[in-house]
């Protein structure tokens, strides 16, 4: 996978059992993972492999220690553009970029206000009035699999 290609990133995720599916999901599309620290569980391999499965062995996700360390290696070089909730427009109309890295926020609480400043754009899924929010791998893999229809597969 190249490093310059499209990734997917985890804010901080509360759950291993995301952590998991995440790896599977972008070990089957082959889109790199990162992992922004600190997480909310304690990193053990062996939990994240029960969700992962033996996918867990065909991709490492990075992992940074710090939305800090991340932003100081992306800012300026890619666009970051975080799946929200509080959107400026549906994932559906927007239009990404090979390079693009797609960013999910906390399962508990999103991101902070600094994260969205850094955004390029916020961009969510439509849902039914007066529900909170999908699953972030669920959120993830549809937004994940336009971007990959827009960059990847009609080339």
């Amino acid at each position: 996978m190249s490093p310059s290609s499209l990734s997917l990133a985890l804010y901080q995720p509360d759950i291993p059992q995301n952590v998991g599916a995440a790896i599977r999901l972008c070990a089957c599309l082959s889109v790199r993972l990162e992992i922004i620290a600190p997480c909310g569980f304690l990193w053990e391999p062996r939990k994240i492999r029960q969700s992962a499965l033996d996918y867990y062995d065909r991709l490492e996700p990075k992992l940074h220690e710090s939305w800090r360390d991340f932003i100081d290696l992306y800012q300026g070089q890619r666009r970051i553009i975080l799946l929200t909730t509080k959107a400026d427009s549906p994932y559906c109309g927007f239009r990404f970029e090979a390079n693009d890295i797609l960013l999910a926020g906390r399962e508990s609480v999103g991101v902070p206000e600094e994260v969205h400043k850094a955004a390029f754009a916020r961009v969510g899924v439509p849902m039914a009035e007066g529900l909170r929010s999908l699953n972030v791998v669920n959120a993830c893999a549809m937004v994940l699999g336009e971007a990959l229809r827009q960059t990847r597969w009609t080339q």
